[in-house]
């Protein structure tokens, strides 16, 4: 908890009154049209700057020469099957990355359109794994004004006309969209966000004399299961004349049948015109995708009220030959100011031709008496109800659960969002309040923390109804000519703690999610004859497994999946995870519970097919019986799991670890008994794995001289600082989950290594001051890494016991702030990973010069919870500076991994900086924790002499297992 006011020094950041004027705010302040006093702001004619990538320096890419040359192989051979590779640095997008995003719309998992501060919406992601980063320009919101007596008028789209990507500038004789009026300047127009809403203040332009007000909503709402997953979004104008003469103002919504890149030309689509229930109307688009893909639609729609007309046009082309054109649309506007009403009877359309563009397009008109004030409501909504991966699985998205599988849930989508908006911003303004309230916390922090969000929309969510994984695997799973088929091998320990007893299953019948073949049937048959050894299950227990009680049905909450980054296309990438997991278990805990379940399943299960590992050009199998996955896969998530392929992730030292700390703090955050019963044959093999890593029988596992952990260019000799704190910290929390469940020899296990480890690991890396980079004798052996307490990071936000005595824990963190902090830019930048104790930056590798924005957060959170307040909050503040502020480099809503000294980005849109939560945790610590540390549950666990039969630890976790009932003092919400 952040002590005293330490911060009211600090002047309000970001005071919407340098941005808008007082008299503005004043009028806009009813129905929530005023932004907030904290949001991150932009004004609409701000220079959005080409961001840089990073470049690799001449002995880098010596070293990567053969990797390189793999790597371009692999790339070539996934693209002959048709797919994508997870990392491809060969091939980049045509639109080149920009300082440009604003927030994201939508709920999560079911697709995502990313609007920028500007007004383009870009980074179309309806097709799971695939960005299209490209603006779709024809999408835009436009305002035509006419006063009384006709001396007065004003068209312009509400975008800035000097757009990177309008093209060529206007011509008379152009029927497509630069024939528009792109008139708005931007000076006077400003941008405010605060995930998950946005406004955009538009302060007299086009017209001195109307002040206009944009509100973006999205429902975005912690611990709600439903709405969250919603492909929706609300957009409320609020209009205030402040002219003598009323004012007709018709606001229009333009919206092209395209999920991005060039789709709209591939021909097939269609739209129509709707009219829903309570004055709902508007245009549907129907999409057909190419390549195989499941189909979309999208509805654009409107609120007619009493002083609200609404008109249509279901279609307009941007090409000469068109039944209407852009610009005829735009001429039509211009003079009338609406549509013709009998376009609502106009049915579908003919299917376009190739090469052909297809838009629609929403007005809404209303009167605007002198001084007087109206509200107009939009609502975009698109629905891609099943999801399909490369390798044939296809699954239902979450909201389906709600609304069905039909084309015509994209128009019950934008009704349900017109009519619920002001509860969701209810929801919303109660969820945020008490942070934004805080007076003790720095305003950037206060809407970086939200902000930072945006990955969970936008980092390529994807959110599938029910628990139940399909039965086919795909049938493709053997083609790849780099791999050697054998039996896929999935294993499970019975609930017994005397060893893991394997136990033969199903695990595509019994773990996952309802299968949805091409015919829209619930067909869960075998359709992968290639691994039919892989299901020797019992076929009338694994039909009984499809069979949920209404209790289950209600608690399920599906299955979740996010990318590691759109650049990097894996999913749930768990060494990342375990710095992002934190805003999950604080706002979805129930969505992090099942994440933990799907890789405790994965911990247990083996694939044996052979795989080709880039970085040394070995082979081994996919994944291996006891390892955490890196991965949950990429072309078929849950079945095909380790996408990454540079390095065997099975000798990774941080993964095992990594997987028995995140259990042990969710466990513990929640209360819910059944999870850990559900998880603990997981835990006690995944610790068990890591037996064979401590050669010298010291209790520490060793780093084996290659990058075997998640800075995975940064090679590790020996016992290291970060592998070795998190094995000291899963060794205590392993313990003390196996008292929790009954199983007490293994907790007199892990109790008597952790008391041989933690002198070793002392003796080996503490050097006075901090604890050295590893126990090497390379030039970076006494490196100062800024991730080195990791462990105990986990260890304070889980109630154990400290790892180190207080003054070992500060002394080192305080040495990572005067170092890799304070001497990079005066702190401006975040903390470099590797610092050299002379006060040089450790130039070992690409990974050692970065630093990375979520590993700086992480020390910020542990800062913290050794009460170092106002060094974490510096810490964690270069982050916001070098990429959020006006002076920074342009990562807002695209934080990448990292950036180099000179401010170069490696992967935008990355996963790792929603730690942010992870401050917030230490911040505002469960009661469970809190209560915690009164009694040290090490000092309860008592070493026996010899360690006798375990017969009784079965007992106690039977017994535990049959009450799987949750701890009592926790605020989260169980699943149980």
């Amino acid at each position: 908890m952040v002590s005293g006011s330490i911060f009211h020094s600090r002047k309000n950041s970001w005071p919407a009154q340098e941005y808008i004027s007082k008299s503005t705010l004043h009028l806009l302040d009813f129905d929530d049209a005023a932004p907030p006093e904290q949001a991150w702001r932009r004004k609409l004619n701000s220079h959005a700057n080409l961001l840089k990538e990073f470049s690799v320096t001449f002995m880098e890419a010596i070293k990567m020469v053969k990797l390189g040359v793999r790597m371009w192989s692999y790339v070539r051979e996934e693209a002959s099957h048709g797919r994508k590779a997870p990392i491809d640095p060969f091939n980049r997008e045509s639109c080149k990355p920009s300082a440009t995003q604003g927030v994201p719309l939508g709920g999560m998992g079911s697709g995502s359109i990313s609007r920028g501060f500007r007004g383009e919406f870009r980074q179309l992601q309806i097709i799971p794994g695939v960005c299209e980063a490209s603006p779709v320009m024809a999408n835009q919101f436009s305002i035509f004004i006419s006063r009384d007596g006709g001396n007065k008028s004003f068209a312009s789209v509400l975008a800035p006309g000097q757009h990177d990507c309008l093209g060529s500038r206007k011509r008379a004789d152009d029927p497509g969209i630069s024939s528009w009026g792109w008139n708005l300047n931007g000076q006077h127009s400003t941008y405010h966000a605060l995930f998950p809403r946005a406004w955009t203040i538009y302060d007299g332009e086009p017209d001195p004399e109307l002040k206009v007000s944009c509100r973006q909503i999205s429902p975005f709402i912690p611990h709600n299961y439903r709405e969250s997953s919603l492909p929706a979004a609300v957009f409320v104008y609020t209009l205030v004349n402040t002219g003598k003469e009323r004012a007709k103002v018709s606001l229009l919504f333009t919206w092209a049948n395209s999920i991005g890149g060039n789709s709209h030309l591939t021909g097939g689509h269609v739209n129509e015109p709707f009219i829903a229930e309570d004055g709902v109307s508007g245009v549907v688009l129907h999409h057909k995708t190419a390549k195989g893909n499941p189909p979309v639609t999208f509805a654009i729609a409107a609120s007619e009220t009493q002083n609200v007309s609404v008109s249509v046009l279901p279609c307009f082309g941007l090409s000469e030959g068109s039944s209407a054109t852009a610009k005829d649309m735009w001429h039509k506007m211009v003079q009338d100011g609406q549509f013709d009403r009998d376009n609502f009877s106009s049915g579908p359309s003919m299917p376009s031709s190739p090469g052909e563009t297809l838009c629609g397009a929403v007005s809404a008109s209303a009167w605007v008496e002198p001084h007087g004030k109206c509200t107009v409501a939009f609502s975009l909504a698109w629905s891609s109800p099943k999801v399909k991966f490369s390798k044939g699985s296809t699954y239902y998205r979450r909201y389906t659960k709600f609304y069905g599988a039909s084309e015509g849930a994209a128009v019950d989508l934008a009704h349900d969002a017109l009519t619920q908006y002001k509860r969701w911003e209810e929801e919303i303004e109660k969820w945020q309040s008490p942070v934004l309230k805080d007076e003790k916390l720095p305003e950037w922090y206060k809407f970086t923390l939200f902000n930072e969000l945006y990955f969970l929309v936008a980092g390529g969510t994807i959110w599938i109804d029910s628990p139940l994984l399909p039965s086919n695997m795909g049938n493709d799973h053997c083609q790849s000519k780099d791999l050697e088929c054998s039996t896929v091998k999935v294993t499970e320990a019975r609930v017994d703690c005397r060893q893991g007893a394997d136990n033969s299953y199903d695990y595509t019948a019994t773990n996952g999610q309802y299968h949805v073949d091409e015919q829209d049937i619930g067909d869960v048959s075998d359709e992968n004859e290639s691994v039919e050894t892989f299901r020797e299950g019992n076929s009338t227990t694994a039909l009984q497994s499809l069979i949920m009680t209404d209790q289950e049905y209600d608690n399920d909450v599906g299955r979740f999946l996010y990318l590691e980054g759109v650049e990097y296309v894996m999913w749930c990438t768990y060494d990342v995870h375990f710095y992002a997991s934190f805003a999950l278990l604080e706002l979805f805990p129930r969505i992090e519970l099942n994440i933990q379940r799907d890789f405790a399943k994965a911990v247990l299960s083996e694939d044996g097919r052979k795989v080709k590992f880039l970085a040394e050009g070995n082979w081994g199998i996919r994944k291996v019986r006891g390892a955490v996955p890196h991965d949950l896969g990429t072309h078929d998530p849950w079945h095909e799991m380790n996408a990454y392929n540079i390095h065997d992730t099975s000798q990774w030292k941080d993964l095992n670890p990594k997987f028995v700390l995140q259990v042990y703090r969710d466990f513990a955050a929640t209360g819910d008994m059944s999870f850990g019963v559900d998880v603990w044959p997981a835990v006690r093999t995944a610790m068990e794995y890591m037996d064979q890593f401590d050669r010298d029988n010291d209790g520490l596992i060793e780093n084996d001289g290659f990058p075997d952990q998640t800075y995975d260019t940064w090679t590790v000799h020996g016992v290291s600082a970060y592998c070795g704190c998190l094995w000291l910290a899963a060794l205590q929390a392993a313990a003390a989950m196996a008292l929790q469940l009954g199983d007490r020899d293994f907790a007199e296990t892990c109790k008597r290594k952790y008391l041989k480890a933690k002198p070793s690991f002392e003796e080996k890396l503490w050097n006075g001051s901090y604890f050295n980079y590893d126990s090497g004798s390379s030039g970076n052996s006494k490196s100062i890494q800024a991730d080195q307490l990791a462990g105990q990071w986990y260890t304070a936000s889980s109630g154990l016991p400290s790892l180190f005595d207080d003054f070992k824990i500060k002394s080192a963190l305080r040495k990572v702030y005067d170092f890799n902090v304070m001497k990079v830019k005066g702190g401006r930048m975040g903390a470099v990973n590797g610092m050299h104790p002379n006060g040089k930056v450790d130039d070992t590798c690409m990974q050692s010069r970065e630093i990375w924005t979520g590993v700086t957060y992480g020390v910020a959170a542990t800062m913290i919870l050794a009460g170092m307040e106002e060094e974490a909050f510096t810490t964690a503040e270069g982050i916001f500076l070098a990429g959020w502020s006006e002076e920074g480099y342009g990562y807002w809503f695209q934080t990448p991994e990292g950036w180099t000294m000179d401010g170069h980005y490696r992967s935008l849109i990355y996963m790792r900086p929603l730690s942010i939560w992870g401050m917030q945790y230490a911040l505002t610590l469960p009661k469970a924790i809190l209560e915690a540390p009164r009694v040290n549950i090490m000092d309860r666990i008592n070493l026996s002499p010899v360690n006798g039969g375990l017969s009784h630890n079965e007992k106690g976790v039977k017994k535990i297992a049959t009450k799987a009932g949750c701890f009592s003092n926790t605020v989260f919400h169980c699943a149980c």
